[in-house]
């Protein structure tokens, strides 16, 4: 158990460019996904309303980074990016360069649009799921 925890500790000190290495390079020495599962959705009753369905609004989203937007401003990008997630400019370059990659992950709906709408202003092209 020393073994597990020397491991954790040397994880928590490296920057979310480092862990995001760290996964997909265990994802592909493993052949497994770090992906969170998805539950299959149940058909809908007969005669249930499907607006209901489509009403429903997630709790939580991610809001991923899924590259820079044609046309769309690389730098200012990365600067939108650098101030959403608290990284520095080297962090953040990195980040826009390894899209697709979860900027901020579990946010709230509204914060989840609000972040989108500056990362589509700075020239991203952006995806929440």
């Amino acid at each position: 158990m020393a073994k597990i925890n020397d491991i954790l500790e040397e994880i928590k000190a490296l920057t979310v460019v480092e862990v995001s290495e760290l996964v997909k390079l265990l994802e592909e020495e493993f052949g497994v996904s770090a992906a969170a599962p998805v539950a299959v959705a149940a058909a809908p009753v007969a005669g249930a309303a499907p607006a209901a369905a489509a009403a429903e609004e997630k709790a939580t989203y991610n809001v991923v980074l899924k590259g820079v937007a044609e046309g769309g401003n690389k730098i200012a990008v990365i600067r939108a990016v650098k101030d959403i997630a608290g990284l520095g400019l080297t962090e953040a370059k990195e980040l826009v360069e390894n899209a697709p990659t979860a900027i901020k992950e579990n946010v709230s709906p509204d914060e989840a649009k609000e972040l989108e709408a500056k990362l589509k202003e700075a020239g991203a092209d952006v995806e929440l799921n």
